[in-house]
């Protein structure tokens, strides 16, 4: 789906997902310190808005200028600054080392396009940053619910981490979380369940690095 695809999608209804964060966010973000973050594929805001008023400075980044517009407007309901960018990001070009966190959610892309996403974020990410990828996993084909029917713009947890770990290039990222998720949802059928794949990194050399000597091991790319 293109930017006018995405925009026409987003006009017809008032929230395609809710206000809410993504339910794997905060989680997954609860034992970092709040500081610069870019949330690429950004869609309505929600995830943003919610790092927003968890403390974060967030930049969010969608090509949909009808979704950027409701990001705003919830910025707005929930009295945050995010600074919202109208681009594609499969060739917007974040600033190199500025984020303690990124995050990519749902961004299902064939292999080349995502390496392209995957790697300037990986670059965006300062020392000490975060990468958290959530994405429709390829096993939900067969044992999840919804979701793109595409295998091409289907990854896996491993799939990603092999694909991060060519990316880094000997930067040393660690992997912090790794693995399949289950995510239920109601359908007009009743609850159905959906196979995510989740995938957390983080870029050595914040502050602490050297001293830290309770921080969970972790495994190097």
């Amino acid at each position: 789906m293109d930017a006018a695809a995405w925009d026409e999608r987003y006009a017809a209804t008032e929230l395609v997902w809710g206000a809410p964060p993504n339910r794997f966010l905060p989680a997954e973000v609860a034992e970092l310190v709040p500081g610069r973050a870019l949330d690429l594929a950004c869609g309505e805001g929600r995830n943003a808005v919610w790092l927003a008023t968890a403390g974060w400075r967030v930049t969010a980044v969608d090509f949909s200028r009808v979704a950027i517009d409701k990001g705003r407007r919830l910025a707005a309901e929930a009295e945050v600054e995010v600074g919202f960018v109208v681009a594609d990001v499969t060739s917007h070009v974040p600033q190199a080392g500025a984020y303690d966190l990124v995050i990519i959610f749902y961004l299902q892309l064939v292999r080349s396009a995502r390496l392209a996403v995957l790697e300037r974020a990986l670059e965006a990410l300062a020392p000490g940053g975060t990468l958290l990828v959530v994405a429709h996993d390829l096993a939900n084909l067969e044992r999840g619910h919804g979701g793109p029917q595409d295998p091409a713009v289907l990854p896996t947890a491993p799939g990603l981490v092999s694909e991060m770990r060519g990316l880094a290039a000997g930067a040393g990222l660690e992997v912090v979380d790794a693995g399949e998720r289950e995510r239920v949802m109601e359908t007009g059928d009743g609850p159905a369940t959906a196979i995510d794949c989740l995938v957390r990194v983080r870029r050595p050399g914040g502050l602490g690095d050297a001293t830290n000597t309770t921080a969970p091991r972790l495994e190097p790319l």
